[in-house]
């Protein structure tokens, strides 16, 4: 049982519920997508560099750092043959705080079952990712005031998306939400503006606080 891990490493969250706080990172290679706007392109390549690590490498890796959040990344974490043992290893240690971002493609349901499930930050991909279309609607059932779902946006377009979405699905008050800009894409200024104008009551602008510490094509933080 082993995993196929590009990068581990400490830093702070950059985003999400935990900004700010520090985190062991463990990023897996390979992504079922291929978002326009993708910041770890390199991890998804078909002939990545990776270090093949078993549940116990990875648990005691973790534990050496003395850091209890958690967040496992990628690439697509879920696509992991063995995820859900490790998952189910990490939830079995109280000290530790879980979080596993995924892309929304991937079915949540069986996740979430597990004892003491990690907090989930899921993406919807808008419009201009290309992606859209892969996005499992079915996930939002699966999420809770535990979780996230993370909106990626580069255009008006996108906004207005990510608006209905919201709507639709009754997210506000279900669940954590965030809007982001596509780097160097939109003007942040006019997230807030549209926020303001449709009364986005419960949902975050979010700044990717690693992109302003260092530079953006910075790996390992």
């Amino acid at each position: 049982m082993t995993f196929k891990v590009v990068e581990k490493f400490v830093s702070i969250n950059g985003e999400g519920l935990r900004a700010g706080q520090l985190a062991v990172f463990i990023r897996f290679a390979g992504c079922n997508l291929n978002c326009s706007y993708c910041d770890t392109m390199w991890a998804n390549e078909k002939y990545v560099s990776y270090e093949e690590m078993s549940l116990e490498a990875i648990y005691h890796y973790i534990k050496s750092t003395k850091i209890t959040n958690i967040t496992l990344t990628g690439g697509e974490p879920l696509l992991e043959t063995h995820i859900e043992a490790l998952l189910k290893t990490l939830a079995q240690d109280k000290e530790l705080r879980v979080e596993i971002e995924t892309n929304g493609s991937i079915e949540l349901r069986r996740f979430s079952q597990i004892d003491h499930p990690p907090s989930f930050t899921m993406d919807y991909k808008l419009p201009s990712s290309g992606m859209e279309n892969k996005m499992l609607i079915d996930n939002f059932k699966y999420l809770t005031l535990k979780d996230t779902v993370k909106f990626v946006a580069g255009s008006k377009e996108d906004l207005e998306k990510a608006g209905e979405i919201i709507n639709v699905f009754n997210l506000a008050g279900q669940t954590n939400l965030y809007i982001s800009p596509v780097f160097g894409k939109i003007a942040v200024e006019s997230i807030v503006e549209f926020m303001k104008v449709h009364h986005m009551n419960g949902v975050n602008l979010q700044i990717q606080l690693h992109k302003v510490i260092w530079d953006v094509s910075q790996r390992g933080v």
